[in-house]
């Protein structure tokens, strides 16, 4: 099966190229590769190699922009899913699309589960969701949250920067969630994938914490493994005392119990891929 995989420069895109089982034939596109926000460009790159399968790992991702750079942002994140998803039928071939827990608005008082009602708080968000609904019955719709690898552009690492350089750090406590790594989600979507799903399935790591809880998490493993040299105070702080252009959610945990059921694979909980990917991070050097 030819799988072409846009997104392939980002942290889920290089997880899905390293994780894939070997019977697929890859392409990864990255940024430089196809503009996403052209539709002939879009449409030429894809008829071109014809795949039966696209996994979109592409986005909009930078939050506080979107609030900005509204056209840009929907141009890739509901546009190109448009695009991709129309080009696919003329050889009846299959989307699997990323998408994120900021789709919902955070006031729920149990996890989200795949069919919940959605209402965004911002661009990013919204162009999220109608990013979902530009999709056709029969193609496969993962959301995830708190994506982060080794490598990568992520919170994991903007904080091992931060607990090298400061004396002190300021962290949001009331923004609760669960962290998830990229290559857990990877080999999910494989999962799936074989599995032939269809429609929508959550998926993030077992448990949950807020971004304060993350970051102590962060600051314990990495010195567990001589990643970081001394330990800092990390001082819990409430989101107003952050403001940012976009609005998050105050809750976004997901269920992700109908993929472990499908797939019967059981529960992996955050911070034990967390020291998975600090190993990965230290060895990276």
């Amino acid at each position: 099966m030819k799988v072409l995989i846009f997104g392939a420069g980002g942290q889920v895109g290089a997880s899905l190229l390293v994780t894939a089982p070997a019977k697929y034939t890859l392409e990864g596109a990255a940024r430089a590769d196809c503009d996403l926000s052209s539709e002939t460009a879009l449409e030429d790159f894809i008829a071109a190699r014809e795949p039966a399968l696209i996994i979109n790992a592409a986005a909009y991702t930078a939050v506080d922009a979107a609030e900005s750079h509204i056209d840009e942002c929907y141009a890739i994140n509901r546009d190109a899913v448009g695009i991709m998803a129309h080009a696919l039928q003329r050889w009846e071939g299959k989307l699997v699309h990323l998408s994120t827990d900021y789709v919902f608005d955070g006031r729920s008082c149990r996890p989200y589960l795949p069919d919940d009602h959605r209402h965004a708080l911002g661009v990013y968000g919204k162009s999220k969701a109608a990013g979902e609904d530009a999709m056709r019955r029969g193609d496969l719709l993962v959301r995830t949250s708190w994506v982060y690898s080794a490598g990568g552009q992520n919170f994991v690492r903007t904080m091992l920067r931060l607990m090298s350089e400061r004396d002190e750090i300021r962290v949001v406590a009331d923004q609760i969630g669960a962290p998830t790594w990229a290559t857990g989600l990877a080999i999910t979507v494989w999962g799936l994938i074989a599995a032939e799903a269809t429609g929508t399935f959550h998926h993030s790591d077992a448990g949950v914490a807020s971004w304060y809880d993350f970051a102590v998490a962060i600051q314990e493993e990495a010195r567990a493994i001589g990643l970081l040299e001394r330990s800092i105070p990390i001082i819990p702080i409430a989101s107003s005392e952050y403001p940012t252009a976009a609005r998050r959610p105050a809750f976004s945990l997901l269920d992700s119990s109908a993929a472990r059921h499908l797939l019967g694979d059981g529960y992996t909980h955050w911070r034990e891929n967390l020291r998975k990917m600090l190993k990965e991070e230290k060895a990276l050097g």
